[in-house]
């Protein structure tokens, strides 16, 4: 597990078409979004004297390993911590006993997680985090830890959403768990219906427009 998250932390995943053509990840298109609370946000850090970059670092290397604690979890194996100050492990492990104390609470029968995929017909690829039935119906799950659940979170969610059907899987119901990491981010569960997920992948796909356009005129 340690080597798959330095492997992770050095380079973005690529995804290929079947001609071989790279495209790009989910994470990169909705990334063209601008995100004016997070200016507001890191603002207000450096009021208080803290530097915003690399309390991000710290936060991204806790949300790494609740992630991984679940997904070992889920696999039912072994998740390596070495890499790991002893205060990110306690971190993490206050957001992965959020994670348990909601499994308690529903049936979770899992089919894949972690899992590539590409779609062949709007040319991206993206990466699901996990795959299952819950409560008996076929479930697309994001994982997310922080301080809550943004749009950005839906239009991401939107785009794994197709990838699945695009790729034979059916998807009856899609939630988004935001593990909060301490108790000031708590956790919450969200479902999104099918009918403003489409909404989101039709808004998703305008930006996968504007992705291949500034692509075309070597846009920096």
């Amino acid at each position: 597990m340690a080597d798959k998250l330095k492997k992770a932390s050095r380079a973005h995943t690529r995804y290929y078409l079947s001609d071989g053509t790279l495209v790009p990840g989910s994470t990169t298109v909705t990334g063209l979004l601008n995100k004016p609370a997070l200016i507001i946000w890191a603002n207000k850090l450096g009021l208080e004297g803290i530097d915003s970059t690399k309390y991000v670092d710290k936060a991204a290397r806790v949300g790494t390993l609740i992630h991984s604690m679940v997904e070992t979890h889920i696999t039912k194996t072994k998740c390596d911590t070495s890499d790991f100050t002893p205060l990110e492990i306690e971190l993490a492990q206050n957001g992965f006993y959020k994670y348990l104390d909601w499994e308690k609470q529903h049936k979770v029968e899992p089919i894949f997680n972690e899992k590539k995929f590409v779609s062949e017909k709007h040319k991206y690829g993206g990466t699901l985090d996990f795959y299952c039935k819950v409560d008996g119906k076929l479930t697309l799950v994001d994982f997310k830890s922080g301080k809550g659940i943004y749009n950005e979170h839906f239009l991401q969610v939107s785009s794994y959403a197709n990838l699945l059907k695009e790729n034979g899987y059916k998807v009856e119901q899609i939630m988004i768990l935001n593990i909060g990491r301490n108790e000031d981010e708590p956790f919450q569960h969200k479902e999104i219906a099918p009918s403003v997920i489409r909404k989101y992948f039709d808004m998703f796909k305008s930006l996968l427009k504007v992705y291949y356009i500034k692509k075309e005129l070597n846009w920096r």
